[in-house]
């Protein structure tokens, strides 16, 4: 009996690599967005400490520079709620090639577990048929 071949192997094989290729190009997407939130964050800590530490000050020096790190802060902060958006965006869109190379891939799948679902059953058939005939020339 031979052995159960699937025509589209390659095509299925060049589909998981896409697949492969769209998870890691994701992955890269959400590293860039995790480090912008994590950006977010220290920029955050900084607010609150420099108010912290500038309770009560009366240092009019202090107060004037705390007044231009807030106001770096804050250019700071737009400036990566920009980017966050932007890569959100690219998120998005790797999300989207991800999702559609899925669809290929598990269509494939599909089309392969049929065939050898009815490439199975032929080879029963075949081998079913193959007793019954031993068994009459046995009888014979």
């Amino acid at each position: 009996m031979k052995k159960f071949s699937f025509e589209l192997e390659k095509v299925l094989e060049y589909r998981n690599f896409e697949k492969e290729t769209a998870e890691g190009e994701l992955a890269k997407a959400l590293a860039v967005e995790t480090e912008i939130n994590n950006n977010l964050k220290i920029i955050a800590q900084q607010y609150a400490e420099t108010k912290s530490s500038m309770k009560g000050s009366k240092n009019f020096d202090d107060i004037v520079s705390q007044g231009q790190f807030n106001r770096l802060l804050d250019y700071q902060k737009e400036e990566l709620l920009k980017q966050l958006a932007e890569a959100k965006l690219v998120t998005e869109q790797k999300r989207e090639v991800l999702r559609e190379c899925m669809k290929k891939t598990i269509a494939l799948e599909k089309l392969r577990d049929k065939r050898k679902e009815e490439w199975k059953e032929a080879a029963d058939y075949e081998e079913a048929e193959l007793l019954d005939e031993a068994k009459k020339m046995k009888t014979i």
